[in-house]
């Protein structure tokens, strides 16, 4: 599985490596099912240690995205469609929220901020419509 972390990133270890496997069942490379590389594998891998791969695996089961069965190992949950848009609805409110939330630090008057959001949704603010 291609994860990269980086211990220079502020976002701790684990929430990257719950972010990356988070986006790669929602987008669908990975599928119900799969199997996921055990705890000790991704740390060696990520060169991280184990108990930072047992709190992603941990958080990720929390929220019904694996299944871990001892001695198995850990396995993408088979998520019905309305679970998947659950998660990602939540996932973009959650940046939405932290956007919010940084614009009223700044002193950004709300109309400007959903003009900007207007803006970025047709594409015309530096950013592909895609991103």
């Amino acid at each position: 599985m291609n994860i990269s972390v980086s211990p220079n990133n502020p976002v701790p270890l684990y929430q990257q490596i719950v972010d990356q496997i988070k986006a790669k069942i929602l987008s669908g490379e990975l599928q119900p099912g799969g199997s996921l590389p055990s705890m000790r594998q991704l740390a060696e891998e990520l060169l991280a240690s184990v108990i930072t791969t047992k709190r992603a695996y941990s958080e990720l089961e929390r929220e019904g995205l694996i299944i871990t069965r001892p001695g198995l190992g850990a396995f993408v949950a088979d998520l019905s469609g309305d679970t998947v848009e659950r998660v990602k609805t939540e996932l973009v409110a959650g940046h939405l929220r932290a956007a919010v939330k940084s614009s009223r630090e700044l002193g950004i008057a709300d109309d400007q901020v959903i003009r900007m959001l207007r803006e970025m949704l047709r594409g015309s603010l530096g950013g592909r419509r895609d991103e």
